[in-house]
């Protein structure tokens, strides 16, 4: 079975992360929002940055970095979709350890059910240490409110930077924490740590275990916000990266065969503002629930047409021989995964570097590859294409490829002249099923090089 072709896409912090003076809170409300996900369209349209999620008897719970007045922000929803956001700070009492001047430094909730009621852990900064430290607080419902347990943070490493980010992953009756340490706040590594902590989460239980720190261009010298799954036998670690504020902002992922790992990173991030083409810029702070039905999905904060504020969203989520796949968001595949059938491949030198480039020449020649769908429907498939054809009167002319998805004819992809010196993309829609599709690309009319096909 062909893969993915040269490019190929399958769809598939100095300040504080939401530090916002306190303003009055707002009445409760139900944010408007689709009746599907759309993973561009924010699901509640006003500041929800890093969002946690927990499910209780058939409601999510959403909690979020403080805004509106609130330390820890509230909001419930049955479908992931339609939100009613909260007026009351679940939050109210941050702890003796706490210190909140300045204010707006009470940020990443983490929220679940450890059997006797709920416990929240969340970041603020230590009165003592003068560095953001992650504490725990106790609640007999999600709705709070929590109160602060113990007289100082739960994990506070002042000599490397504090800690920040925390979140959980339960496996064979044991509860671990990760978190991660804060270093870029004074030009030290940020690493993330995985550490057995209490049932309850109000206690650690053994020594930290580092995972991955920042080392790739892209991660801006910051990963952040950890969340830990195992899907097919493989543990997948999603995780922020770069400045928060600033478009770059991205989350990645990696994954490992064992708790500890070592963990692999990706090649590239899995969302980016490029990756949704800028309708969502910065994302991250991402956790993972399974939604009605059973689908996984993907929640995180992100900027939409409004810069000034991070907004919820929500996407499906799935996984493709483990390697996360998110609807909307496109990410590349490596060339060598190509199948060309009677056509020839190619290395050729353009504005982006070393790239394949494809060549359907012959009559039945053919380029096939596989793309992975996280939940089925219409998708866009966008190729990026050189035409330097000409006519028989030697004049520009347009070209084809004809295009079959899963042995379907799907019509044809027509590309317009370029000449063979530049790259331009078409886009045509396609109709996917659930996991691994097969689509290929046949000779038409006249020659096109293929340098990159995405499907988002």
């Amino acid at each position: 079975m062909a893969a993915v072709l040269l490019g190929v896409s399958a769809c598939l912090a100095a300040l504080p992360a939401g530090a916002v003076a306190p303003v009055p809170a707002a009445p409760a409300r139900t944010a408007p929002s689709p009746t599907a996900p759309s993973p561009t369209t924010p699901v509640i349209d006003e500041e929800f940055a890093d969002p946690d999620v927990v499910e209780v008897g058939g409601v999510f719970h959403a909690y979020a970095t403080n805004a509106h007045g609130r330390n820890i922000q509230h909001a419930t929803s049955t479908d992931l979709v339609r939100w009613t956001v909260d007026a009351t700070d679940v939050l109210p009492d941050v702890g003796a350890w706490v210190t909140l001047d300045p204010p707006g430094r009470v940020w990443a909730p983490e929220v679940f059910d450890n059997g006797d009621g709920f416990t929240l852990l969340y970041t603020a900064r230590d009165r003592a240490g003068g560095r953001q430290c992650v504490g725990s607080a106790l609640a007999s419902s999600p709705d709070g409110p929590f109160r602060p347990v113990g007289e100082g943070p739960l994990v506070c490493p002042t000599e490397d930077g504090g800690a920040i980010d925390a979140s959980v992953h339960t496996e064979n009756g044991t509860r671990h924490l990760l978190w991660k340490t804060d270093g870029n706040c004074c030009e030290k590594d940020t690493w993330i740590h995985l550490q057995p902590v209490s049932w309850d989460g109000t206690r650690v239980t053994g020594e930290p275990v580092r995972l991955i720190k920042q080392d790739r261009t892209w991660e801006d010298r910051v990963v952040e916000a950890p969340t830990l799954v195992r899907r097919n036998g493989r543990y997948v670690l999603l995780y922020s990266a770069g400045d928060y504020r600033y478009d770059g902002y991205a989350t990645g992922w990696a994954t490992a065969d064992t708790l500890t790992g070592p963990y692999v990173k990706g090649d590239l991030p899995l969302l980016t503002t490029e990756s949704f083409s800028g309708a969502i810029a910065g994302p991250g702070g991402q956790d993972v629930v399974t939604g009605p039905g059973g689908q996984d999905r993907i929640l995180f904060h992100g900027r939409g047409a409004d810069r000034s504020r991070r907004m919820l969203y929500v996407a499906d989520l799935g996984f493709a021989d483990g390697r996360p796949v998110v609807r909307g968001s496109k990410a590349r595949h490596e060339a060598e995964l190509a199948r060309v059938h009677r056509a020839t491949v190619r290395q050729a030198r353009d504005a982006w570097g070393d790239r394949a480039v494809g060549h359907i020449d012959e009559p039945d020649s053919s380029v096939e590859f596989r793309v992975f769908a996280a939940s089925p429907g219409p998708h866009t498939l966008s190729v990026r294409y050189g035409n330097g054809s000409l006519d028989a009167a030697g004049a520009p002319a347009a070209a084809t490829h004809r295009l079959t998805v899963n042995g379907a004819d799907a019509g044809a992809v027509d590309y317009p002249y370029t000449g063979w010196d530049e790259w331009r993309t078409r886009e045509v829609p396609v109709e996917l099923r659930a996991g691994w599709n097969t689509v290929r690309l046949a000779k038409g009319e006249r020659y096109t090089e293929l340098d990159a096909v995405e499907v988002a």
